[in-house]
């Protein structure tokens, strides 16, 4: 009988396994005492772990793309100020976002970063003597780097970066080119850049590099997607244009309408829209005219003939007068008594010269008048408004009440009737899904909402904490303690079976070695304290085979 009830220990009984020894360590009275303890330590470091990570408010860049130097001197600087901070795997330095602003302005005031100079800083370290050619090619690097900030000051873009292509000025025209500049940007996540803001770029670039137009500028995304258009050269691209104006004007029209009728009938209480028919064709056109009567003379030519100056009639062989020798001269002497002069005979006047015939030709200026007319495009040729009113129930609008709203519609948009503009007014209820598609700000998109959210999680844990730790604790603590104060009187069950215990107090071992308790009493404590500890009652029971034996 005794080999019977005594457990095998030999050497070839395999040894338990952990999940055994496991369940046989927490068996142990001990470590079963100090359970709800360990279990209340965890769940307060659970809680205190699960604070630490709602609490910490989200981390903001810094800085990117900055030197190992730069990072350990900003990060001591930081230090110094007690202000947090860490390195993300893009080895970016990041900070709380309550604390970002703050970080800056302490980090600009000691002149961190301190990086390689950029902008128009690179022309204050040019060394005596450059080169013109290094000398331009820092100027370009200067307003590269410059263009770049300046676009990195759109929320949407994280880095850019320009590139600048500027030929050398020639003197002979057929070898100009024109600069061209491309530009590269590298997103916010989940960001993207709206038309008019590429336009912005754009026209940013053209107009800081003198003789630099917009069609010139390439923009590129990290993505490498091709983000600014032709400029309209192809006929997609002017239909896009087109399209993008009306848009535009539409736009403008409604913004109008919602500034008049939302403090008057209230936001979501009425729907707009507008249909405007815009010119958008460029027309020019000239004209000339001519004044007839205000006639000047601008040139003259002709020719006429006439009679020779010694009456004879032109003949002779032409070009034998220059070889003819001029007739001998003679020399009169002045005469004192006047004989002389008396005998030498006075020769005769020529006959006048007559005009026998002419020929002219003669150039008079006409006054001109040149006017030259050229239509911008985007005047409006017609104008369709539409306007609904939200009709409570049982409160139907008045016909003077609609007028007065029409009245004010004609007003607002500038109603011309040579135009054949039309507006209409009309009051009806909604329905449901309308009601139900007004959409506002999102509630969750408060600023509100986050911390909220934050203590909210903070007032569960510490909740789940007092009841699920602290308490189970606390009633385990006092059930001990009233257990411990009073004795066991009446006996757990009879011999026979019968009848079940309506609660099994706690048996220690001075129980069960008083001998002032009866025999059923005896026989309950030795039940109970073979429920509460099996392991023991088992290491008892061995231990009296064993003496049994000897």
């Amino acid at each position: 009988m005794s080999n019977t009830l005594t457990p095998t220990t030999t050497a070839g009984t395999p040894a338990r396994g952990p999940l055994q020894q496991l369940t046989g360590l927490l068996g142990q009275p001990a470590v079963k005492r100090s359970l709800p303890f360990v279990f209340l330590v965890g769940l307060v470091l659970a809680g205190f772990l699960a604070w630490s990570m709602v609490s910490t408010s989200p981390q903001r860049i810094l800085f990117a793309n900055v030197g190992d130097a730069d990072k350990a001197a900003i990060s001591s600087a930081l230090q110094g100020a007690s202000i947090a901070n860490s390195i993300d795997a893009s080895g970016s330095i990041t900070v709380a976002e309550d604390d970002y602003h703050k970080a800056r302005m302490l980090l600009a005031s000691e002149g961190l970063p301190k990086a390689a100079p950029g902008g128009y800083a690179i022309l204050d370290n040019l060394p005596m003597g450059v080169s013109r050619a290094v000398e331009g090619e820092r100027m370009r690097q200067a307003r590269e780097t410059e263009l770049a900030r300046s676009i990195q000051e759109i929320d949407a873009v994280a880095e850019a970066r320009v590139h600048l292509a500027t030929p050398e000025a020639s003197a002979f025209v057929r070898d100009r080119a024109a600069p061209s500049a491309s530009v590269i940007l590298k997103l916010q996540p989940g960001r993207a850049l709206a038309d008019a803001q590429i336009r912005a770029i754009v026209n940013l670039v053209a107009s800081s590099v003198p003789g630099m137009q917009p069609d010139a500028v390439t923009i590129v995304d990290q993505m490498g997607a091709l983000l600014s258009k032709s400029g309209g050269k192809d006929g997609a691209s002017a239909g896009d244009t087109r399209i993008d104006f009306q848009r535009r004007v539409e736009d403008k029209y409604r913004e109008q309408l919602a500034q008049l009728l939302t403090p008057m009938i209230g936001v979501g209480n009425f729907t707009a829209e507008v249909q405007a028919d815009v010119d958008l064709d460029e027309s020019q056109a000239t004209r000339e005219s001519y004044d007839k009567q205000g006639q000047v003379m601008r040139a003259e030519q002709g020719a006429w003939t006439g009679t020779s100056k010694d009456g004879q009639a032109p003949g002779g062989i032409p070009g034998t007068l220059s070889n003819t020798p001029p007739p001998a001269s003679t020399l009169v002497a002045p005469n004192a008594g006047g004989a002389t002069a008396s005998a030498t005979p006075t020769a005769p006047a020529p006959p006048p010269q007559t005009r026998q015939s002419d020929s002219f030709t003669r150039t008079y200026e006409t006054g001109k008048e040149i006017s030259v007319t050229r239509a911008t495009p985007g005047n409006v040729r017609r104008l369709s408004v539409a306007v609904l009113l939200r009709e409570e129930p049982g409160k139907p609008r008045g016909i003077a009440e609609i007028n007065q709203i029409n009245e004010l519609v004609r007003a607002t948009v500038g109603y011309n009737a040579q135009r054949q503009d039309q507006v209409t007014v009309v009051s009806r209820k909604f329905s449901a899904a309308a009601d139900a598609g007004k959409t506002g700000a999102a509630w969750y998109e408060a600023e509100w909402v986050p911390m909220a959210a934050r203590n909210t999680t903070a007032l569960v844990i510490a909740l789940l904490v007092l009841f699920l730790g602290v308490r189970p604790l606390t009633r385990a603590l006092l059930k001990k303690r009233d257990d411990a104060t009073q004795r066991p009187g009446l006996p757990i069950g009879n011999p026979n079976g019968e009848g079940v215990p309506a609660a099994v107090p706690s048996v220690s071992i001075d129980m069960l070695e008083d001998r002032g308790n009866s025999y059923d009493d005896r026989v309950g404590l030795v039940r109970g304290f073979t429920r509460e500890n099996p392991a023991r009652a088992a290491l008892a029971v061995r231990d009296m085979i064993k003496a049994d034996a000897a």
